[in-house]
């Protein structure tokens, strides 16, 4: 069991790494703006791909897990008043 949640923990660690990753590319483009060489849209939009994948893949992960669990469901009644 406890394999698994490492494993599990190591899944949702590296996207979120790819995706931290992307917003430090997407703030350099925009900080290096500033300067003489312009505005670099390569690294903007490698950046702004990176941090999609990252926080799609973690929320995917969440929104599986809660919808493996039920965890909605104890909500919808709230809901239909």
């Amino acid at each position: 069991m406890k394999i698994q949640r490492l494993i599990s923990v190591l899944i949702l660690v590296i996207p979120g790494a790819i995706g931290v990753y992307g917003w430090t590319l997407m703030r350099e483009a925009f900080f290096t703006n500033f300067t003489p060489e312009g505005f670099h849209w390569g690294m903007f939009m490698m950046g702004l791909v990176l941090f999609i994948f990252g926080v799609a893949f973690v929320g995917g992960f969440i929104f599986y897990r809660d919808k493996k669990r039920r965890y909605g469901r104890r909500f919808k009644d709230d809901l239909d008043e």
